[in-house]
């Protein structure tokens, strides 16, 4: 599930949904295609919206589209690439409880990169942070031991939740101001001088001169 919707213009909501399951699933009949697509429409509540096309739709409701029609292919492992960085805080904290009242239901296998560690500790069992530079890796895990259903406005008055956050916070913090350090230790070492080297002519030869003519 990409960050910027990647939904075809010219379908429908309907027909967006419908490109992936008639991909995936070529062997099921047309009827049991349709139903399936209906059921993700209203899994993501827009069956008023089933007829309109993208430029007809929210932020969020596009967005709900794409996620419809990435889970409708019924992936074993589902990718979310910074699925709701692009949208207003409402939206926002209106999708963070579809895509979790929607992994209830599924148990599909997540990935979720996001640059937002509350957003990380509402939706995540684990929390695995990058460590930037040019040789980037991954960082320890942090277990997220926090019962569910989550309820965000409920969290900042959990102090489990000020923990963690207060832990991966200052762990980034801290691998951001190592990497400006390595980055500053590299600018001030000795740098190499390269020799001055010039070409004895830029003339270029007579044959090649004649062969360019002709």
């Amino acid at each position: 599930m990409f960050q910027n919707y990647s939904l075809l213009p010219w379908l429908t909501v309907r027909g967006n949904i419908a490109l992936s399951v008639n991909s995936v699933f070529k062997t099921w009949g047309k009827g049991e295609r349709r139903d399936h697509v209906e059921k993700f429409i209203e899994m993501v509540g827009l069956a008023h919206a089933a007829h309109r096309r993208p430029h007809e739709l929210s932020g969020g409701m596009r967005q709900r589209v794409s996620l419809a029609r990435t889970l409708a292919m019924k992936p074993k492992i589902l990718l979310l690439d910074e699925p709701l960085s692009a949208l207003d805080a409402m939206t926002r904290s209106v999708l963070q409880d579809e895509i979790l009242k929607i992994w209830e239901e599924e148990r599909q296998t997540c990935v979720m990169i996001t640059n937002d560690v509350d957003e990380a500790i509402l939706v995540a069992d684990r929390i695995v942070p990058l460590n930037p530079g040019p040789k980037a890796s991954m960082g320890p895990a942090f277990t997220v031991e926090l019962d569910r259903p989550r309820i965000a406005a409920e969290l900042n008055h959990n102090d489990k939740f000020k923990g963690l956050r207060n832990a991966v916070t200052n762990y980034l913090v801290a691998v951001r101001q190592k990497s400006r350090d390595d980055e500053a230790a590299v600018s001030q070492s000795p740098q190499i001088e390269l020799p001055d080297l010039q070409p004895r002519s830029l003339t270029l030869p007579r044959k090649a001169i004649l062969n360019s003519t002709t």
